[in-house]
């Protein structure tokens, strides 16, 4: 593993745990409220997407119709 910024060699552990493990960074960043800075490139892309939105409304999917489409009644 080139240039990683862990401490150990990750692939010294199981794959369950190295799962484990992803859960309980995924937690801690959950957990953390700080925002993370767009890139420029990202901003321009939002506010390219929102345009689009205000242009045509009628092109716009509800996150519930889309929810729907994936997960059907399994929610």
């Amino acid at each position: 593993m080139a240039d990683s910024l862990l401490p150990f060699d990750i692939t010294k552990f199981s794959i369950p745990e190295r799962v484990a493990m992803i859960g309980e960074i995924w937690d801690s960043m959950v957990d953390d409220q700080t925002p993370v800075p767009l890139t420029e490139a990202q901003s321009a892309e939002l506010d390219r997407r929102i345009e689009e939105s205000i242009a045509s409304p009628g092109d716009v999917v509800k996150w519930e119709d889309i929810e729907r489409r994936i997960f059907g009644d399994r929610r």
